[in-house]
């Protein structure tokens, strides 16, 4: 896919933004939210719907691409907190038609970075960080692709470069994502390391942070349908695009990739064979770990964002 096709379905040349009065009106009081679990949900209308979002902390601002099946609340409040509190604005939203954002939804990636634009435009965010998550990984290159002059620096958490693959993922991630619902267990598989006792220690002290929010719950994503957009088995590569791996070898933009040392769905073994390749990106990987490294190792993630970011 060309630089000019991404252009023409990723985004419009001209989009015509309207904050709603809620974003509007809002405070600087009301965005330095105190905690990820409480912060309220706001929304900006734009292109015929409303993107749910929330806001944790002042200074620069740092906007989170979403994980597949991902919401408001599929986030560690304690990673969210941590950033935080190293001095920076955190934002989460929620894609289109999904979680409490409104429009039709779908996971084709350009979708995903044109939610996060028409977001960016709207809050008149400046000197922005862009992060992503699994799929929003994806989402996050792509929007580097288009708008690099706009971002100061791209992290990237447990997700897949471009191109083939020197090691696909497992089977087991599809047949876990695909079930619907979340339980302790299926939290296990997918984001931790399910032979390593610490690792499921971790694994139940995230998950009882994520479900402590009762009121304000942005809804699930539906697991049939989600399945439906990304198939039921492993493909190489999952994100064939050689403009966008040629940007990450040519791109001045710094980028930190925090991996997994056990991800069934995005083995950063991937990331490692591009060695020498990638003048500007900073490889972390955890150990004992799963697709979720920021969940097991929250805090000292958002140390190594924080160190990357400041730098």
């Amino acid at each position: 896919m060309s630089r000019r096709n991404i252009v023409k379905v990723g985004t419009s040349a001209a989009v015509a933004l309207t904050l709603s009065s809620q974003a509007v009106t809002a405070s600087a009081a009301q965005t330095a939210t105190q905690s990820a679990s409480n912060a309220p949900t706001r929304y900006v209308e734009v292109g015929g719907r409303k993107l749910a979002y929330r806001s944790v902390g002042e200074g620069k601002p740092f906007v989170l691409f979403n994980r597949f099946r991902g919401t408001l609340d599929t986030w560690d409040p304690l990673f969210i907190d941590s950033l935080a509190a190293q001095g920076f604005r955190v934002i989460t939203f929620d894609y289109s038609g999904l979680g409490f954002s409104t429009g039709e939804k779908s996971y084709s990636p350009p979708s995903l970075v044109k939610d996060g634009r028409e977001l960016i435009v709207a809050l008149g965010l400046k000197n922005v960080a862009i992060g992503g998550w699994s799929i929003g990984g994806i989402a996050a290159q792509i929007y580097l692709a288009l708008f690099g002059q706009e971002v100061s620096h791209v992290v990237l958490i447990a997700t897949t470069p471009p191109g083939a693959l020197v090691k696909p993922a497992e089977q087991l991630f599809y047949d876990t994502a695909a079930k619907p619902g979340i339980d302790l267990e299926q939290f296990t598989i997918v984001f931790f390391e399910p032979a390593d006792e610490a690792s499921r220690a971790a694994s139940k002290r995230s998950f009882d942070r994520i479900t402590q929010r009762k009121a304000d719950r942005a809804p699930d994503v539906d697991a049939a349908w989600a399945i439906s957009q990304i198939g039921n088995k492993p493909q190489n590569p999952v994100f064939p695009s050689d403009d966008i791996l040629n940007l990450l070898k040519s791109t001045k933009t710094p980028i930190l990739h925090l991996g997994a040392d056990h991800d069934i769905i995005f083995p950063v073994e991937n990331w490692y064979a591009l060695n020498g390749a990638l003048p500007t990106t900073r490889l972390v990987t955890f150990p004992k770990s799963g697709h979720g490294p920021q969940h097991q190792y929250p805090e000292e993630s958002a140390g190594h964002i924080a160190s990357f970011l400041k730098a």
